[in-house]
């Protein structure tokens, strides 16, 4: 028997009809479906933007063939989950022609930046990184700005990542193959509260 709150509070369907209807009538409103469960992810503050400014920069310095998008995903077989990663490593076409959800199979990382709100713990340290695993998405690197710390999700098994690696921001950090860039972290200590 399912318990209540495993149920899904919509279909995959009725979300992004949902969400196609928030693009066009509410502005900054950036819903997310994941673990059966719609969520709005806060917009982003300006050190925010700031941080995924210079991830990008550092990711098409070291790879030029490779862009970080601003694009959604459809996450999650098993709960038809859709997120919306502050970046998305992938071929720099990798979405043209694929609309608001795309499918992950050309990911090479997904990044999240925490943002200073309640949800913050559930959403960006618990229940992402158990969506990017289970989809398969190679590397998830979060961006802790409450415990001035990044974490590097790898080695996806399908249901979790099997290695994760934390360092405080200040240190040299190698993001693994795929993606195969070392990242200095020392910068991400003047966009923290």
């Amino acid at each position: 028997m399912t318990a209540i709150s495993d149920r899904p509070q919509m279909l995959p369907e009725e979300f992004e009809e949902l969400s196609r209807h928030l693009a066009r009538t509410a502005e900054g409103i950036r819903p997310e479906f994941i673990n059966g469960k719609l969520g709005v992810k806060p917009v982003p503050d300006g050190d925010h933007g700031r941080i995924v400014q210079w991830l990008l920069r550092i990711c098409i310095q070291a790879r030029p063939e490779l862009y970080l998008h601003d694009q959604g995903l459809k996450v999650q077989g098993y709960r038809g989950g859709f997120a919306r990663p502050d970046g998305t490593l992938a071929d720099a076409d990798a979405f043209v022609g694929r609309g608001d959800w795309a499918t992950t199979e050309s990911v090479l990382m997904v990044v999240e930046v925490t943002s200073y709100d309640s949800d913050t713990d559930r959403r960006d340290r618990v229940e992402k990184p158990r969506a990017y695993a289970e989809t398969g998405i190679p590397v998830y690197l979060l961006i802790d700005r409450d415990s001035a710390e990044v974490t590097v999700h790898s080695q996806p098994d399908g249901v979790r990542y099997e290695s994760v690696r934390i360092v405080p921001f200040g240190r040299t950090v190698d993001l693994p193959d795929p993606v195969g860039i070392p990242l200095d972290t020392e910068p991400l200590k003047n966009w923290v509260r």
